[in-house]
């Protein structure tokens, strides 16, 4: 009896009550902290699970002093019940996978209408839906899809930086002196201050226009060619070459002002009289408002 009187009186952690506010509140002990942390209302308990579950109450919420997982237990329901939440489990399971096969298969079914939209551009209208009726459909299936993959690995391939570095060695070679070092600056990237995401969304964009702008080209630029595919691949050709040597010479000039740069002293660096003539500045300032 003596031991019983000694016990702490309960505190609910939740809602700061004891058991003197409310005797038929009903307290529970659900993890090994002891002290004042030790019981709590079941309700507060109850409310509590809620907000850390929210909405999913099969997820394991653990005290957030001890650590302790709280063993919680749910009432047995009938088999219909049972069922409905086995079918909620096994579509959450597939809900990921179902997910990314919708992706998937929305990128595969857009790379072959794309794909045979440039067969349709590139041999004409007419001439694209003949041979693709004529065509093996496995073979369309298969093959449209890489038309998309193939321009964009080929928009890939940077021929330009090659260039322009093989210019920059010839540039550079026998113009230092001996013992000399000099930095040779890098090739700059596609665009000013060009991110990841960036050069892949300008790489992506620039692929899936290339047919488009090689049938406008060719159009302009090759009208007396009798075949839309002659035309569309000389124009194609073409304006590779010219944007190209284009992008080529932008680029080497873009290395000579990288490499034309200096870093001025701190004194120098500015030279406009907002360091150098800052005390006379001050001082200037302090005059008129003391005249």
């Amino acid at each position: 009896m003596a031991l019983a009187e000694e016990q702490p009186e309960k505190h609910c952690w939740v809602c700061f009550a004891t058991e003197r506010d409310d005797h038929s509140a009903e307290w529970v002990s659900p993890c090994r902290c002891k002290g004042c942390t030790k019981w709590i209302h079941q309700a507060c308990l109850q409310r509590w699970l809620d907000e850390k579950q929210k909405g999913n109450s099969g997820g394991a919420v653990s005290c957030p002093q001890c650590g302790t997982e709280y063993h919680i237990t749910f009432p047995k329901m009938g088999p219909l019940v049972y069922f409905l939440q086995q079918v909620d489990r096994a579509l959450t399971r597939a809900s990921p996978f179902a997910a990314i096969g919708v992706v998937v298969g929305t990128v595969y079914w857009s790379a072959v209408t794309y794909g045979a939209v440039t067969v349709m551009q590139v041999v004409g209208h007419k001439k694209g839906l003949y041979v693709m009726e004529r065509a093996d459909p496995l073979f369309l299936l298969m093959g449209l899809p890489t038309i998309p993959v193939v321009l964009v690995l080929g928009k890939m391939f940077r021929w330009e930086d090659y260039l322009v570095r093989l210019w920059q060695r010839y540039s550079y070679k026998g113009k230092l002196p001996p013992g000399g070092r000099r930095y040779v600056p890098r090739v700059p990237a596609d665009g000013f201050g060009a991110g990841d995401h960036l050069s892949v969304s300008r790489t992506l964009c620039g692929a899936l226009v290339f047919p488009s702008i090689a049938s406008l080209v060719g159009r302009l630029l090759f009208r007396r060619m009798p075949s839309n595919l002659q035309r569309t691949v000389l124009g194609g050709i073409a304006f590779v070459l010219i944007k190209g040597a284009l992008k080529v010479y932008f680029k080497q000039q873009q290395c000579v002002m990288q490499s034309s740069r200096n870093i001025l002293n701190y004194p120098e660096r500015n030279g406009d009289g907002q360091n150098d003539g800052g005390e006379e500045d001050t001082e200037d300032t302090e005059d008129s408002g003391n005249e």
